[in-house]
């Protein structure tokens, strides 16, 4: 019956960690320091997806860190951001840039790049990822 027991229990955890090794690893970027920071989180990102292609990952934004998700934003060697993130978009990377941070900036909705997506508040969707999807957070 021990033995029994014991083996039945090893089965549920071969189960147990199959599944978490089989489920995609959730990820947000969290960029809010400007486009030196921005440039290293996209870096950062691509080798995330190279070594784990499976991962879900949220790039959310404000402050400073919304500026390479605006219309003509480029790099320091003057690389325009909007073809890496269209890359990493057609990879299933998401882009999400602050309201809140556009209204206090005075920045038109409308310059924000289309791979982006506008949410009410960056913290306020970092925070949401994390405690009600499961998120682990990342900060480059």
């Amino acid at each position: 019956m021990k033995k029994c027991l014991i083996a039945a229990a090893f089965s549920l955890l071969a189960v147990f960690v199959g599944a978490v090794q089989a489920s995609e690893i959730k990820t947000v970027y969290h960029i809010n320091e400007g486009l030196e920071q921005a440039a290293n989180g996209l870096r950062n990102i691509r080798n995330h997806l190279d070594a784990d292609p499976s991962a879900k990952i949220v790039v959310v934004t404000h402050s400073k860190g919304i500026d390479f998700l605006l219309d003509g934003a480029k790099d320091k060697n003057g690389n325009p951001f909007d073809v890496t993130v269209q890359a990493l978009k057609d990879r299933k990377v998401e882009f999400r840039v602050c309201r809140n941070t556009l209204s206090s900036r005075k920045i038109a909705e409308g310059t924000v790049i289309p791979e982006a997506k506008i949410v009410p508040s960056g913290v306020a969707e970092i925070a949401r990822l994390q405690a009600k999807e499961g998120f682990v957070y990342l900060r480059p």
